[in-house]
Formats: structure tokens, sequence, C-alpha cells
């Protein structure tokens, strides 16, 4: 879903800063200019920021199948 329709910005790509390290809505100003005309958008990044920043890490165990004789 486009959160920043001036910048045509995602909340995926909002995400994706996240995981990458970004952690303030400064740094998503600075990383994907997501706030920096309008303004419209501000409610809902600060919302997709703080729900992905706050959401724990899914990580995935791979286990190998044992055999059995």
């Amino acid at each position: 879903m486009i959160v920043c329709v001036c910048n045509n910005i995602s909340d995926r790509e909002i995400r994706q800063a996240i995981d990458l390290g970004i952690s303030t809505m400064d740094g998503l100003r600075e990383a994907l200019g997501v706030s920096t005309c309008c303004g419209n958008c501000l409610d809902y990044a600060v919302e997709v920021l703080n729900e992905h920043v706050a959401a724990p890490i899914q990580e995935t165990v791979l286990k190998r199948p044992t055999l059995t004789t």
C-alpha cells in the first residue's frame, strides 16, 4: 500500500528500511523522503514504523531430518 503519495513510498519500503536499521521518523525522512512534502502521510508512516519496530523478529530454524536405523 502506498503510504507517501508525493514520493511514491509503500509500507513495504518502510518496513525494509526498518529492517536495514532505520528506527526513527527522521531516518525515514532522510532515507526515503517520507513526509517531506505535504505531510499527509506522517500519521500512517509513524504507525507502520512503530508496529514494525515493536514486532518480534520471526526466525525460522531449519532442522535436519535424522535417520534412524
